[in-house]
Parts: C-alpha cells; structure tokens; sequence
C-alpha cells in the first residue's frame, strides 16, 4: 500500500513538471534590437548650437545616416515578440532623426514611433531567367539544329 502511494505522488510530480515544461514553453520571448537615446539626453542637444562633433560626444554615432548624403542622422530601436511557432511580431520602434544644416549645425531633433510609421512597399527589379526550368542538356540538344556547318567552316 505504501509503495502505491509513493507511485501516485511521484506520478502527480512527473505530471506538473510535463505540464509546466508546456506553459514555459509556450510563453513569448522579446528581443531589443538598436539603440535609441533617452528623453533626458535628447534635452542636452541644442539645435541652432550643436554640431556633429558635440552630438557625437553627448549621445554618440548612429549605426545609420543619410542615404545620399550626410545631412540626417538616424538612431533605431526595435523591439520584437516571437511565441511559439508563429512568426515574429514587431510591438515598438522607436526612431530618432537628427537634422543638420550643410554646415554641421543641428537643424531639427524628431522622435517617431510605430504608430507614426506608414508602410512602404519595395520595388524590386530583377530579371527573370529565361532559360529557368531548362536543364544543361536541354541547352546543349536545343541548340544542335541551330548549328549551321558551312558558317563554321567558312573562311573569312
């Protein structure tokens, strides 16, 4: 009778490990991505005074700045929700523009979020293959009636 009981509560145990092994595997995970600067040390740049120089020592370089030129400078964050088997889910961005005159000069500080956002869709130009599908010798057969002897035999 002993040993049962001792059989059931180690039954019970096994049983709420599997199912919290279940619940903590099913939970979301987040992931931060880029760098944003705080509130408090945006206040400390002074548009019209600073420049590149002193905007780089008060919150430092951007991983990314203007595309054609070096007038903006950007600093992103991204903050991600993945669960399970579904595919990841973005739930913050937070995007900070730096503007400078052609001098260097701050011109403009603006912060933008998510809800700010508006999708843009990418054109992409590629060109297709005409030969996709088509293996190596299916090339190589398709091109025997096109060879013409007497052009390769002539002499010029």
């Amino acid at each position: 009778m002993r040993s049962a009981l001792n059989l059931v509560n180690l039954l019970k145990i096994v049983a709420i490990l599997i199912v919290a092994s279940f619940v903590t595997g099913c939970s979301a995970t987040f992931e931060n991505h880029g760098y944003v600067p705080p509130d408090g040390d945006l206040a400390d740049v002074i548009v019209g005074v600073d420049t590149r120089d002193t905007v780089a020592d008060t919150i430092g370089r951007p991983t990314a700045a203007g595309v054609l030129t070096d007038s903006s400078w950007f600093y992103v964050q991204s903050r991600w929700r993945k669960f399970a088997y579904k595919a990841p889910e973005i739930i913050d961005r937070q995007l900070v523009a730096i503007r400078f005159t052609p001098a260097g000069v701050v011109e403009n500080v603006e912060r933008f979020t998510l809800e700010d956002g508006r999708v843009v869709p990418l054109s992409r130009r590629i060109t297709d293959s005409n030969i996709k599908g088509v293996s190596f010798l299916r090339q190589l057969l398709g091109n025997l009636g096109n060879f013409n002897a007497s052009k390769a035999l002539a002499k010029n």
